[in-house]
């Protein structure tokens, strides 16, 4: 009966982790092995019979028997008058298998046994779901909400896999309950000791990619390729998409009549506004379609610093920078260049890098993120607009209005 706790414990594990009979078996019978080095210092002389189907388990002593008084190691030899205890015509020399039981160990190895066999069985577990997740890297996921912390939502999956998605790897505008089905990619996989650590993302520009590939079938089918994603989470994207075949419009098939293709994958971002534009080899006009709707009067390309002067009429410029300047510095991650954005008309404009001298390189850089770099496309906006787009303190703010309005009343 001592067997039946340790017995009953390896056909539960067989059912409840899928492992095959051949690995149950070795994972056995090192379990047992490292008991029996324990207990009597080398296990070479056991023999383990094991049948995890029905619970069957049987370890027999192989040793030697010599003449009494002569027994140099218990582990591997028998005195004669012990030998003809077990069986009355043994003889020197001869063999005795003898078997020992799971009492004989002691209870405290008994219970060192299961533990070490459940960690042997987690640790395989463990391993065989760290190598399906790492082959999924980069696929799209679903999983069910199990619980949400303030950081991070922890997952489900189908066969109980522990997924979480850390708050940075979330859309802002998600909201979820427990139960609901969440849509990620498979970013990252991770040993942490002998857990997988997998992690989900919502955020990631490849998530939108794959988006792309399940509810288009011609980017499925490879016959549009998305070339480039950038986006600005839950706010606004541009894919850059092509085709070999000139009898498909490449723009026009993703989008769908009336925005009906794309509108499934707006929907699941959380309305993120995505900008679907033809991929060209010919970057003055790459980055004419990237900074669309606005519409461009000239593009002067310096390739060395990878930087892009754009000259926009005046009621363009706006168009060209967006909310928040999302516009702009998408365009700008996409093509690969920074985008400087000139009105016409405006050549007695100052950039802002000249007054390096006065106001902080850091404070300059915030108004070049929202595509303001020189000193009249900030005095265009007033005050209160600048605070809300830059997230500058409003002393800040009126500081540097006050210098760039002292340099035109010179």
């Amino acid at each position: 009966m001592e067997n039946l706790a340790l017995i009953d414990s390896f056909s539960e594990f067989k059912d409840d982790k899928l492992i095959d009979r051949v690995t149950l078996m070795a994972i056995l019978e090192d379990v047992f092995r490292n008991a029996l080095k324990k207990k009597y210092g080398s296990d070479d002389n056991f023999d383990i019979i094991i049948n995890p189907d029905k619970g069957d388990l049987e370890i027999w002593r192989n040793r030697i028997v010599v003449a009494d008084g002569e027994v140099e190691d218990d582990n591997e030899e028998i005195s004669l008058s012990e030998a003809q205890k077990i069986e009355p015509d043994f003889e020197i020399g001869e063999d005795v298998s003898e078997e020992v039981k799971l009492i004989d160990l002691g209870r405290r190895s008994i219970l060192a046994l299961r533990q070490n066999l459940i960690s042997k069985i987690h640790e395989h577990d463990n391993t065989n779901i760290y190598k399906q997740f790492k082959e999924l890297e980069g696929d799209i996921y679903t999983a069910e909400v199990h619980h949400i912390r303030h950081r991070a939502v922890i997952l489900l999956d189908d066969e109980g896999n522990e997924v979480i998605m850390p708050k940075d790897r979330q859309i802002p505008s998600d909201f979820f309950r427990k139960g609901d089905n969440v849509r990620g990619i498979i970013e990252s996989v991770e040993l942490k000791g002998n857990k997988p650590v997998i992690i989900m993302s919502r955020a990631s520009p490849i998530f939108l990619e794959k988006l792309f590939e399940q509810e288009i079938p011609e980017v499925f089918d490879g016959l549009i390729n998305v070339q480039k994603v950038v986006r600005i989470p839950g706010e606004k994207a541009k894919v850059a998409v092509d085709s070999y075949d000139d009898r498909i419009d490449p723009v026009g098939a993703c989008v769908g009549m009336k925005g009906s293709r794309i509108h499934g994958i707006v929907r699941e971002l959380g309305n993120e506004n995505i900008d679907v534009i033809n991929y060209t080899n010919n970057l003055n006009l790459f980055i004419t379609r990237a900074l669309s709707p606005a519409k461009v009067t000239s593009i002067k390309i310096d390739e060395e610093n990878k930087r892009a002067e754009v000259l926009l009429r005046p009621e363009e410029v706006s168009k060209a920078i967006g909310r928040g300047g999302h516009n702009i510095r998408l365009a700008g991650q996409l093509t690969g260049y920074e985008i400087d954005v000139l009105r016409e008309g405006a050549e007695e404009d100052v950039e802002l890098r000249e007054f390096s001298d006065e106001i902080e390189d850091w404070i300059i850089k915030e108004f070049q993120k929202i595509g303001l770099d020189t000193a009249k496309s900030v005095l265009e906006y007033d005050m209160a607009d600048l605070i809300k787009r830059t997230d500058l303190e409003e002393e800040t703010v009126k500081h540097v209005i006050n210098i760039l309005k002292e340099e035109f009343e010179e």
